[in-house]
């Protein structure tokens, strides 16, 4: 999903970024025996940012994001730099901060069932399975689910079910969830994935239309308590036909 580039810094102000100066420019030609090069280099300014948990920093070490870029848009712009980049269908794949940021707030724990509503590159779901957690994305656009599902196939992360479809309906059967992680923004809650997570279990998501906000909602004895966080841009969560 598309969000504007947040800067980690002192009160979190926000810099905007437009989309073509961002990602646009002269193609990065990067070779192969230098994409390991380039991890290092994000990762250490994730720590720069603030991120310190060791397992999200382990997961965006080891997690390829180049091979989450469908080929075409691949060598339009640094996979590895802070900010999204291209994916195809009008969407970006995360700006790797915005990433490690709200895994960082889940705090996924081995073996934990995650909910994901927005595949888009299937890149959040690597790191999460990376993580350990049993992870289940649905992606409204079918080519984008077409294309993760294809890619964590073949980087072997068999933790991962996607499925084209709405995301506001969740994913019932396989309910109740850990942790739901949401990649785009609903006016409000949807009802549905607060009814398919578990009692004592947490979701992190922006919320609003014109103005948003990252929240935090832990679920305690049936009731919802909702932590405001970061203000954040997000595409608008959309409703969609169901696909298989």
């Amino acid at each position: 999903m598309k969000e504007i580039k947040m800067m980690p810094v002192g009160l979190f102000f926000l810099i905007p970024v437009i989309f073509a100066a961002s990602c646009g420019g002269k193609p990065v030609n990067i070779p192969e025996r230098d994409r390991n090069r380039a991890r290092e280099r994000m990762v250490r300014q994730l720590l720069r940012y603030g991120i310190n948990d060791e397992r999200v920093i382990a997961a965006m070490s080891t997690v390829p994001r180049h091979l989450f870029i469908p080929e075409k848009y691949r060598d339009t712009f640094d996979p590895y730099g802070d900010y999204p980049g291209p994916i195809g269908s009008g969407q970006t794949i995360s700006q790797p901060y915005i990433v490690a940021y709200m895994t960082e707030r889940l705090d996924v724990k081995p073996g934990e069932k995650i909910l994901e509503i927005g595949t888009g590159s299937g890149y959040q779901a690597a790191v999460l399975a990376a993580l350990g957690a049993d992870v289940y994305t649905i992606e409204i656009i079918p080519e984008l689910a077409e294309h993760a599902r294809r890619v964590l196939a073949e980087q072997g992360y068999r933790k991962v079910q996607v499925r084209a479809g709405d995301g506001y309906k969740g994913w019932p059967e396989r309910s109740p969830f850990d942790e739901i992680i949401v990649t785009c923004a609903p006016e409000e809650i949807p009802r549905a994935l607060i009814e398919q997570l578990r009692d004592g279990g947490r979701m992190i998501l922006p919320l609003g239309a014109r103005f948003q906000r990252l929240v935090i909602c832990r679920k305690e004895g049936g009731e919802v308590r909702i932590e405001d966080d970061l203000p954040v841009r997000f595409v608008p969560m959309v409703h969609g036909r169901e696909v298989k």
